[in-house]
């Protein structure tokens, strides 16, 4: 958790606005659902001041092994649709975050989802179930 903090923290934030029907964002939501990923949320967080990016996506995988799929289509997607790579990957067994500067994508087990609560440290941003 420390590592991921800090590498928001230390990034710049790009300085384009995005939207959800962007390429970038439906790209990544795509390649969640193509890997079965659950729970997808996305929070926007362009009207808070001390946000790190202009949306948060969040989603839940059944194991560890779906983690590591879930990750790696989204950075295959978003290479290939939007001929972008990733900013910041951090991997972890239980959790693993994809940083597309604008856009940070979230993949918890369930279980670290519940224990983290993202989506209640950032309750004032607008949220979209996909």
């Amino acid at each position: 958790m420390e590592k991921i903090i800090t590498a928001l923290q230390e990034r710049k934030k790009a300085p384009a606005r995005l939207t959800k029907n962007s390429k970038l964002f439906k790209t990544i939501i795509n390649a969640i659902q193509e890997k079965k990923g659950d729970g997808i949320v996305s929070l926007d967080l362009k009207k808070i001041d001390e946000a790190v990016a202009d949306y948060f996506i969040l989603c839940e995988a059944r194991s560890n092994i779906q983690i590591k799929a879930i990750a790696q289509n989204i950075e295959d997607a978003v290479e290939m649709e939007c001929d972008e790579r990733p900013y910041h990957i951090e991997h972890g067994d239980t959790w693993t975050l994809v940083d597309y500067v604008n856009i940070v994508v979230h993949i918890f087990q369930h279980e670290q989802r519940m224990f983290y609560n993202l989506e209640s440290l950032w309750e004032d941003a607008p949220r979209t179930e996909h």
